[in-house]
């Protein structure tokens, strides 16, 4: 199954809360695809669990909600890149020493 196959838009860029929301909409053969999908390429253990636990509900009785997933907020800042440059990352530092009094680095010091 391709990424725009999926029965959730942008859904490797969706945070686990997210996740949560918009699997109650789906029906039993959507959330097989995407416990498929995950274990495919992210495997994320909490994810699974979501799933997997929505699943069961509705093997047990539990009726999808009403919602459209396709009509849920769009997702920003998947593909985007680091905006982390070496320009912007934080100064180099001499960690501190543990265990021995007054021994700490000199830092910033030459």
């Amino acid at each position: 199954m391709t990424f725009e196959e999926l029965p959730l838009p942008d859904y490797d860029q969706l945070a686990l809360g997210d996740i949560r929301h918009r699997v109650r909409s789906l029906d039993e053969g959507q959330l097989r695809a995407l416990i498929e999908h995950e274990h495919a390429h992210g495997d994320r253990v909490p994810v699974l669990e979501v799933l997997q636990a929505r699943l069961n509900e509705l093997e047990n009785g539990a009726e999808p909600s009403p919602g459209d997933p396709t009509r849920a907020p769009d997702v920003s800042g998947g593909h985007g890149g680091s905006t982390v440059q070496p320009t912007t990352a934080a100064e180099p530092s001499t960690p501190l020493r543990h265990g021995v009094a007054e021994q700490t680095p000199a830092r910033g010091r030459p």
